[in-house]
């Protein structure tokens, strides 16, 4: 039996049919998540790229 942390309260969450909200362990920590993603609390890193120079139009 595979066990994860909960990203939201790191409560341990079974990893199987028996929890349909993995990985985390409500409906509560789900929409927490959603929620912090929905408002730009989280957020995946990006680099953003240096111009080229095929950029250059002039």
């Amino acid at each position: 039996m595979l066990v994860v942390s909960c990203p939201i309260c790191n409560k341990d969450v079974e990893w199987s049919e028996q929890s349909p909200c993995r990985p985390f362990c409500s409906k509560r920590c789900q929409l927490i998540d959603l929620g912090e993603w929905a408002s730009g609390e989280r957020a995946i890193p990006a680099e953003e790229d240096a111009p080229s120079e095929s950029d250059d139009y002039e």
